[in-house]
């Protein structure tokens, strides 16, 4: 069931009200830049059990020491986001044109056309925000309910700052319903594209469906993962596996590959990616096939398939720590089935966007499905997600994605 949110009242400070940590929170953190506090972190009552979700408050330390302006939601695990530690901030259009002004100029710094992830939550000031930009048109996730609240103010300051002309609201994802959000998506500002948007990267063109495709419609965070294996991939043989709109395959059949193959479960994602490689002229070294990747790679190596380049990207196996042991067991299994399928000294590459699987974890898991499948591995390369999808130190789950590439033999 989702909650029904306001339009914000007032922000200005002195008309907020004052929400407390319990003396057991740990001030010491917040105040040194972690973003979050806990529901059992905080004294609450029927006042602070009343406020409406998005809502922002004061929030002070025990010692009834003011610590910034944060946004509250009594209904969620995480029941403040701190905004700013400034206590006289006001977050209004203003507000919110600052942050973006200073995310769009770090992106112009990066890259040379406008395609790219513009705000990634929390490490761009923004908790809860995920906004991607696709030339003139921008998507946003306001996957926390404040910025549902604010989702005018930001919208008209992301329409001044950046320049887009057209701005969605994807409203997919679990994380909405954990903040109580709907699941409506639908246009801000402007107009929906009536077809795929072409994206260049890598030498590419993937064509992202920006209004039915998975999230906002093509992932940024594998850019620099998307090169690497490219510039392995001239003159191989490539298999991408979860390929979703083409990631791997796209990349590696614009840097020269001989030949690329992508898997997914998706068929209209798997259309999309025939629609890259179409308009990128390489459809004659470019295979799709559609199904359950375990099964198909398990198909593969019946049929006596072998590959230069085998990179696989599943979903997160491990959304969360409930889900952990059970998200291990399947990376190790698809370390093992794709790993049977690399030509002697070729390339295997494993990918991980499970959070609550780290590094150590998932290099263990990987080198053990290598193991299990009579091949020697040696490490390459540990990849992450590129400098648009910045790590907030202080939160673990912003270097969510882990990229490991190894030479099998």
């Amino acid at each position: 069931m989702t909650t029904p949110l306001s339009p914000p009242a007032s922000t200005d400070p002195s008309d907020l009200p004052v929400v407390r940590l319990l003396p057991k929170a740990n001030a010491r953190a917040i105040r040194h830049g972690f973003p979050w506090v806990y529901a059992n972190e905080m004294v609450t009552d029927r006042r602070t059990k009343a406020l409406t979700p998005g809502s922002l408050a004061l929030l002070e330390d025990s010692a009834r020491q003011v610590m910034g302006v944060v946004a509250v939601n009594p209904t969620s695990k995480i029941f403040c986001r701190m905004l700013d530690q400034n206590s006289e901030a006001v977050v209004n259009q203003s507000w919110f044109e600052a942050h973006i002004k200073r995310a769009v100029q770090l992106r112009d710094q990066m890259y040379d056309a406008p395609y790219y992830r513009l705000i990634h939550a929390e490490a761009d000031g923004l908790p809860g925000v995920v906004i991607d930009r696709f030339g003139d048109t921008a998507v946003i996730q306001a996957n926390a309910a404040w910025a549902d609240v604010h989702i005018d103010a930001l919208t008209a300051a992301l329409v001044a700052q950046s320049g887009v002309r057209h701005v969605l609201k994807n409203a997919s994802g679990r994380t909405r319903s954990l903040e109580g959000l709907d699941d409506v998506s639908g246009v801000l500002h402007g107009d929906a594209p009536g077809a795929a948007v072409p994206v260049p990267m890598n030498g590419a063109t993937y064509m992202a469906d920006l209004t039915g495709g998975q999230k906002t419609g093509l992932f940024y965070d594998q850019r620099p993962n998307h090169a690497f294996a490219a510039n392995l991939s001239k003159g191989k043989r490539v298999l991408d596996v979860f390929a979703h709109v083409g990631g791997f395959s796209l990349a590696a059949l614009a840097n020269g590959a001989s030949s690329a193959v992508a898997v997914d479960g998706s068929a209209p994602a798997l259309e999309l990616a025939q629609q890259g490689a179409d308009a990128m002229g390489v459809s004659d070294r470019f295979a799709t096939r559609q199904g359950d990747a375990f099964d198909i790679l398990t198909a593969l190596r019946a049929e006596g398939e072998e590959f230069d380049v085998v990179i696989c990207d599943p979903p997160a196996f491990a959304p969360g720590k409930p889900a952990l042991e059970a998200g291990l067991r399947a990376y190790e299994r698809v370390a093992r089935l794709a790993a049977q399928l690399v030509a002697e000294n070729g390339v295997l590459g494993l990918c991980s966007c499970s959070h609550a699987v780290d590094l150590t974890q998932f290099r263990t898991s990987s080198v053990r499905g290598i193991g299990r499948a009579g091949r020697r591995a040696a490490l390459l390369h540990t990849g992450f997600a590129g400098p648009d999808h910045p790590q907030l130190p202080q939160l673990a789950e912003t270097g969510y994605l882990k990229s490991l590439f190894f030479r099998l033999s």
